[in-house]
């Protein structure tokens, strides 16, 4: 929520004098005429009222923030979508802009393809550009709406968005077959991607929520705490500790509730006759069905001692998860960072030779276009269609 009020402010800043918004609601509330003092609106003051069926399609929520005025011509508002509900073609005279502060929707402008929005995201319409926004058919969004006045009037509303614009019957349809396919994961399984998806680009309030999940769906606390040690080697070690602070904090408020999360077993010690390098080398070439040797380890060599020494013999060493898990939370990680293609498909070679199957590995990309964004999904089905071709 910070980063929310982070961004409002930056918005809010940026748009003096040229948005205004509400064009959700009939009529604005009356300028206030003090302009020489702080104004303070209570927000058990605000109005709330339902979208009108002229403007919108489905369930629709306006929760009003503040009305324009003579010196600011804007005014803005919290508009809530429930599933399949969003709002007639239309124009502003001034533009608008939406900041996405909860759930999964959808923008277009006439002519353009559909975007997907999330939490976090800006939307700027020019002035004129006729296009919509609502919710995805299958998650409810919110976005605070910021739209100009010019000459008193803030929209120019037109004919209603029909199913067939809207994708309907084919995102319901893309919607079970990714839930088909994520069933090929188990529900630790399912969990394990999260986990390693949010750690790895960042993003703590879904990783708390993913979390929670992962504890109610039976991980223990020691398995979820292993997935955010592992990061650290993908993602580094400022993500890995944050993953793990937000875990304690999970943890905390769960015992608040009084909640008991099983602990889980601890790692087994690592093989007493072997060096980290030697098990580290034996785990390497098993995993990946071969020595492994290039020009960045002749050109770096104590890289490669890191890596078979801390990565494969520290790390994957260690049995509070097995290969697969690890593998599933490698790729997951590696999918949510950019210019890594290679080591991606690398950990897809190495998750097939885990016995990880390909429904399983199309399932872990269905959770991340659902749960986490459709680029980030495309991007690991491209590297995934490539490695399938090659083993083929």
């Amino acid at each position: 929520m910070n980063r929310i009020k982070k961004i409002f402010a930056v918005v809010l800043l940026s748009l003096t004098l040229l948005i205004s918004a509400t064009p959700f609601i009939g009529q604005s509330l009356a300028a206030d005429s003090s302009e020489s003092s702080m104004t303070i609106t209570r927000s058990n003051s605000q109005t709330s009222s339902k979208g009108s069926s002229k403007f919108f399609t489905g369930n629709v929520r306006v929760d009003t923030l503040f009305s324009e005025n003579e010196s600011q011509p804007y005014s803005g508002a919290y508009v809530t979508f429930s599933p399949g509900a969003r709002t007639a073609w239309h124009t502003h005279p001034t533009g608008q802009r939406l900041v996405i502060t909860k759930g999964v929707g959808y923008v277009q402008v006439w002519g353009g393809p559909i975007e997907e929005v999330r939490e976090g995201d800006v939307v700027w319409f020019p002035p004129g550009v006729k296009h919509w926004h609502g919710a995805t058919p299958t998650k409810a969004m919110t976005h605070m709406a910021l739209t100009g006045v010019l000459d008193g009037k803030n929209a120019e509303w037109m004919e209603k968005v029909t199913d067939e614009q809207y994708g309907t019957m084919k995102e319901i349809s893309k919607k079970q077959k990714q839930e088909t396919e994520i069933q090929a994961l188990s529900a630790k399984q399912q969990s394990i991607v999260k986990i390693a998806a949010f750690t790895a680009n960042g993003d703590l309030e879904e990783l708390k929520d993913s979390l929670n999940e992962s504890l109610d769906s039976g991980m223990t606390v020691n398995e979820v705490k292993e997935v955010l040690v592992q990061m650290y080697a993908y993602a580094g070690f400022p993500r890995s500790l944050n993953g793990i602070n937000t875990l304690m904090e999970v943890l905390g408020e769960r015992e608040a509730k009084g909640i008991k999360d099983v602990i889980g077993k601890e790692a087994s010690p690592l093989p007493a006759n072997k060096t980290s390098i030697e098990l580290g080398t034996e785990i390497q070439t098993s995993l990946v069905g071969a020595p492994v040797s290039g020009g960045v380890y002749s050109f770096a060599p104590v890289i490669d001692q890191f890596l078979k020494g801390h990565l494969f013999g520290d790390i994957f060493g260690r049995d509070i998860l097995d290969y697969q898990s690890r593998e599933l939370a490698t790729i997951s990680a590696l999918a949510n960072m950019d210019g890594v293609t290679s080591q991606l498909e690398a950990h897809f070679n190495i998750g097939f030779n885990t016995g990880l199957t390909e429904a399983q590995m199309r399932g872990l990309i269905s959770v991340l276009e659902s749960e986490v964004g459709a680029k980030l999904a495309k991007n690991a089905e491209e590297s995934l269609q490539k490695v399938l071709s090659n083993r083929q």
